[in-house]
């Protein structure tokens, strides 16, 4: 299981770091050096939030796989709030483009979240593990 999570977040980091990279050009492009420090700061704020997730969710399915989902759904909320509180402190700057920021913010977000969908669905993972086959 462990090993299929894995995968996917692999993947998943490899798509939206490609997304960001040309987020932070067409932010550099549209507005210049602010546009881009905006997509840049949008970038690490959302890599940073979802790297909490990965390590809470890895963390709870090596104790119990049972609370895993557990974890997911409560750091979900927590990222949401916290999510909501950076975005809202950081809409006031003037040393960067907020609009890129947020824009980047929830292009990276809906790719991330899009990504582990996709993966997820391609990959043949067993519902039921089987018994090794030698015990009974």
């Amino acid at each position: 299981m462990m090993a299929n999570y894995a995968r996917v977040v692999r993947r998943s980091v490899a798509i939206t770091a490609a997304v960001a990279a040309v987020m932070v050009a067409i932010s550099a492009g549209v507005s210049g050096g602010k546009g881009a420090l905006g997509a840049l700061i949008g970038a690490a704020v959302v890599a940073v939030f979802f790297g909490i997730s990965v390590l809470v969710v890895g963390r709870a399915a090596k104790v119990n796989p049972q609370v895993m989902m557990a974890a997911a759904m409560v750091s979900y909320i927590v990222k949401f709030i916290g999510l909501a509180i950076v975005m809202v402190a950081l809409s006031k700057s003037t040393a960067f483009s907020p609009r890129l920021l947020g824009l980047t913010a929830i292009v990276l977000v809906l790719t991330w979240c899009v990504a582990q969908v996709i993966i997820s669905m391609k990959l043949k993972v067993l519902y039921v593990e089987p018994e090794p086959s030698g015990k009974r």
